[in-house]
Order: C-alpha cells, then sequence, then structure tokens
C-alpha cells in the first residue's frame, strides 16, 4: 500500500478492488466479497490512497473488463496458462477447493484484461505475480500481432520488499490466513507477530541466523528505521539477539507505524457511505476509460 500511495503522486493510476477474481477460489461462498470490498477500501484510504489523485474503483462494476476478458480467452493458448508455476503451487495449496474450474486457469486472462482495459504501462506487483504479468505480455503481444498495435505490453514495478511473506512463511494471503490485517488492533498484531515462523536454522538461542532467509526481516525493512534494520540483520547472523527480541521490536516499530492508520480509518468509519460514494465515482470513471479502449479493440477486430 506503501508503493501505491507513492504510485499515485508519479502516475496516472488505476486501483481497483478484484471482486471478479475473487470468485476464482471463493466461487461456492460469496457472502464475504461485499463486506470485504469495503474493508479493504476503508485500508486503502485509511494508509493515504487519494481518490482525487487515482481512480479507485471495483472490477465488478466495469462489465467490459469481462467482456475484454471474453476477447483475449478467445486467443489465449490453453498450454500458456497451464504453465503459470502459481496456477500449480495453488492447486496444491488449495487442495480443499474444487479449483478444477475455467475461471481458476484462466486466472491471468482475466488479470490480463485488467491491465490491458487501461492500456496501463507499468503494474505494481508483488513478486510471486511476475510469472502472470509475463504471460500478460505474451496475451497482448499475440493481440497486436493478429490485429494490430493496440495495447502497450506492461512493465512490472516491484517495491524494495517486493515479496512480503506470511505467518507461517507462505507468501501473505486471505487465502491461507496468514494475514496481518491493516485493521487489527495493537495487540492483534503483537499476537500475531509472536507466532510468526523465523530462520530454521536457530533452533537455540545462541545459534545464528541468516535475516535473508528468516520470515521477519522484511517486515524490519518495511516498518523499522533504515540503522535499525542493519543492527536487526547483524545481530541475527551473530546470534547477538533472540529471534523473541526480533519480535518484541518488530511489534513496537509497526504499531507505531500503524496507529496513525488506525485513526484515520476510525474517522473513515464514522462517515457511513463514504467509501460506497468513492468506489461509485471511481466506476464510473474507469467505465468511461474502458469504453475508450474497447472501441480501439472493436475497431482492430473489425467488428460493429
Amino acid at each position: 500500500m506503501k508503493n501505491w500511495v507513492d504510485l499515485q503522486d508519479q502516475y496516472d493510476c488505476r486501483y481497483f478492488v478484484a471482486d471478479l477474481h475473487a470468485l476464482t477460489t471463493d466461487y461456492a461462498d460469496t457472502s464475504a466479497i461485499r463486506e470485504s470490498t469495503i474493508e479493504a477500501v476503508t485500508d486503502w484510504l485509511s494508509v493515504g490512497l487519494d481518490p482525487e489523485k487515482a481512480v479507485v474503483f471495483v472490477q465488478a462494476q466495469v462489465p467490459q473488463t469481462a467482456e475484454l476478458a471474453l476477447i483475449f480467452g478467445m486467443i489465449t493458448p490453453l498450454g500458456w496458462l497451464e504453465r503459470v508455476p502459481t496456477y500449480k503451487e495453488q492447486l496444491q495449496e488449495l487442495r480443499e477447493k474444487e479449483l478444477g474450474t475455467f475461471g481458476f486457469l484462466g486466472y491471468p486472462v482475466l488479470m490480463t484484461a485488467d491491465i490491458a482495459l487501461y492500456r496501463g504501462h507499468y503494474v505494481p506487483v508483488g513478486k510471486d505475480q511476475e510469472s502472470h504479468l509475463e504471460i500478460c505480455r505474451e496475451i497482448v503481444r499475440r493481440f497486436n500481432g493478429m490485429y494490430g498495435e493496440v495495447f502497450p505490453e506492461p512493465q512490472a514495478l516491484f517495491t524494495a520488499t517486493p515479496k512480503v511473506p506470511g505467518l507461517d512463511g507462505r507468501k501473505m494471503s486471505k487465502s491461507y490466513g496468514n494475514t496481518i490485517a491493516l485493521s487489527d488492533s495493537a495487540d492483534d498484531v503483537k499476537t500475531k507477530v509472536m507466532s510468526m515462523v523465523t530462520d530454521p536454522k536457530r533452533a537455540r538461542r545462541a545459534d545464528p541466523g541468516d535475516p535473508e532467509t528468516c520470515n521477519l526481516f522484511p517486515f524490519h525493512t518495511l516498518y523499522s528505521p533504515t540503522e535499525e534494520v542493519a543492527v536487526v540483520a547483524s545481530e541475527c547472523r551473530t546470534a547477538g539477539r533472540g529471534c523473541v527480541d526480533c519480535k518484541k521490536h518488530l511489534i513496537r516499530n509497526m504499531n507505531a507505524a500503524l496507529e496513525p492508520v488506525r485513526e484515520r480509518r476510525a474517522a473513515l468509519e464514522a462517515k457511513p457511505g463514504f467509501v460506497r460514494d468513492v468506489l461509485e465515482a471511481g466506476s464510473e470513471k474507469a467505465r468511461s476509460l474502458a469504453n475508450e479502449t474497447l472501441e480501439k479493440v472493436s475497431d482492430a477486430l473489425r467488428m460493429l
């Protein structure tokens, strides 16, 4: 989110709630999507996303997304989708769900539509999304090669910490139940950080560790001052501090950084309907932008 806030002052940005993407894994129970949408955007605004600077909207409120995804699906070979590494990984990670669906396999096609619909040049993504972005470029390249240059090939914009791990060492994802939420209280943050997996090499307090393989260290790079990060790294490698002390250090810095976010969030929650109004206005802007793109697509395909 810090990356998103910084980017809105440098680029013409569009940020959306991916509620259609939520259906790829949670299609059997949609009861939480509406509430989660409001919760997510409340988080975004509390961190500093400004709807006057960026277009903030809901994916499903722009039906042109599905239209472009359908068109891209017509030209995307199945082999491209089946070789995406995260496809096979999530099939294993989420075995309790029935994910042998067209929608789940076609996730990267829908993602491509999300980006290309606004003719995006850059995409702020985590490292785990890099393979999806490559297939996005391939789909765009194939379309342009067949029908003429309509879309730019989007490039990744990684943050200084391009992959944030979850509490258990896997990538942080609500699907895995291993997240720290921006809406979590100070006590929630403390409990979750204390439960985090750390460097597996440090079986004993006196064992030296490696911050590069420790689940905790990326959070220090996000929340601790630069000089403190250097000390944390050094003391980890020399066993100068234990993992419990390292966690307590992180908790102090995380809660100090998150307290202003909690205050802004409380102020937003005190204005019923505000977030929904932001999304309605943003979705209207997004539909207008999408119409411009689909006119170009229709011309390229020689369709009415």
